[in-house]
């Protein structure tokens, strides 16, 4: 017989799925400091096959602005600055001998603008994933209360409990959210 303290535990690691996957996807958003997120997993092709920039290519930041990709290969360079050139970071790669250089733009207000609207998307859209994951909790703990498995008091700690853990992420979300958004105004 399963206990609806079982149940709020299955979803708190799905929780957390949504704090890593919202943390990815904003570290990948222009601030106007550089930062190896930002090309890292860039698709390029090579050989007829698709593999992340990281995978061929050594990532660096020698300034605050700049992103410097050394490729392993000098045959990878022509499919990196064709991925780059695709990426919409708002900066153009250039090749500097061996060295692809991408040196970041100061950020305009209307494009800080755009940014902090992503970041808005980004989070609503992991408030909607945690209202989903708690909405099958609490489905479950109330068919375990309708077949007997879980008493009334339990029923209402449980809604209680689930209701602390969604409000506590839901609190990440938007820690994260801030401090994204901090960082674009900088």
């Amino acid at each position: 017989m399963g206990t609806y303290k079982e149940t709020i535990s299955k979803i708190k690691p799905e929780f957390d799925k949504v704090i890593n996957f919202l943390e990815r996807e904003l570290s990948k958003i222009h601030t106007g400091r550089a930062t190896p997120a930002l090309v890292e997993d860039v698709q390029v092709e090579c050989f007829g096959e698709k593999f992340p920039l990281k995978q061929l290519a050594a990532i660096s930041i020698p300034e605050p602005k700049q992103i410097l990709i050394q490729p392993w290969d000098k045959s990878y360079v022509e499919g990196i600055l064709a991925a780059l050139g695709k990426t919409g970071i708002g900066a153009s790669p250039i090749l500097d001998k061996d060295v692809i250089r991408i040196n970041l733009p100061p950020l305009s207000e209307e494009y800080r603008k755009q940014l902090t609207h992503l970041i808005v998307e980004k989070q609503e859209e992991s408030r909607r994933t945690i209202r989903h994951w708690r909405e099958e909790a609490w489905g479950e703990i109330q068919n375990g209360f309708r077949e007997g498995k879980v008493r009334e008091d339990d029923k209402f700690r449980a809604k209680d409990e689930l209701q602390d853990l969604v409000d506590e992420y839901n609190e990440k979300v938007e820690e994260i959210g801030e401090k994204k958004k901090k960082e674009i105004i900088l």
